[in-house]
């Protein structure tokens, strides 16, 4: 009687190891005997590639993680100078006093240069100077898409931006945040900019600069009613 040969395909092989995790497990000698290509044109062996797969994926992982903890350290400081901006507006109990503490948070905890907050609003007896535009102003005509959208934007301002925002120190702004407040009782704008082109970068987030806008517009707001008698 003769013997009948069995021939196995590379795809059974393939089937039977992935059905037997644990075979190299009960065969270890065959490890050290099988040769892989490599891309130098060596060969090596079954372990030695497993070890530079695993070496390969640890550095991906680090990478990785590396990222999120990044990620997380940023997040924790927005999270406290958010905090700052808080408190420091809820310690005003001024319109002047709250403008004033803005700049100071902003510059200090923001690392920002230049701030400048601008109430759309007619109030021709504020003690601030430049702190209302009045409704229909000409200086309100660089800022009609942002107001339109209600988002903040970033980047380079415009000259004529920059010179309703930050008068003569405009040719000085190199980026800038511009973030409207809209809202039932305020119309204005926050912009804080740098020296620095990448401060502020286009493709910045904008979470933090809304919400930003909309504490800096909240407390505002509450202020502004003090002060309906002086406008």
């Amino acid at each position: 009687m003769s013997k009948q040969k069995s021939d196995l395909s590379a795809s059974q092989v393939e089937t039977y190891l992935q059905q037997h995790p644990e075979f190299f497990n009960e065969h270890l000698n065959l490890l050290e005997q099988m040769r892989i290509p490599h891309p130098t044109g060596t060969a090596i062996s079954l372990i030695s590639k497993q070890l530079e797969l695993f070496r390969s994926r640890h550095h991906d992982m680090e990478n990785q993680l590396t990222a999120l903890i990044e990620i997380a350290r940023d997040n924790d400081a927005s999270f406290i100078r958010m905090h700052k901006l808080t408190l420091a507006l809820l310690e005003a109990a001024t319109l002047e006093q709250a403008i004033a503490n803005l700049d100071t948070v902003l510059t200090d905890y923001f690392l920002t240069d230049f701030v400048a907050v601008r109430i759309i609003k007619q109030c021709p007896e504020s003690a601030i100077a430049n702190l209302f535009i009045e409704p229909g102003s000409k200086n309100l005509q660089p800022f009609l898409k942002e107001l339109a959208n209600n988002q903040p934007k970033c980047g380079r301002p415009t000259l004529a931006q920059a010179k309703v925002l930050f008068g003569n120190l405009a040719v000085d702004v190199k980026s800038c945040a511009i973030i409207p407040m809209i809202f039932t009782e305020l119309d204005g704008i926050v912009a804080i900019g740098s020296r620095e082109e990448g401060r502020f970068h286009y493709s910045m987030g904008n979470l933090f600069l809304t919400q930003m806008g909309e504490i800096i517009g909240t407390r505002l707001i509450s202020l502004l009613r003090q002060t309906q008698n002086a406008c």
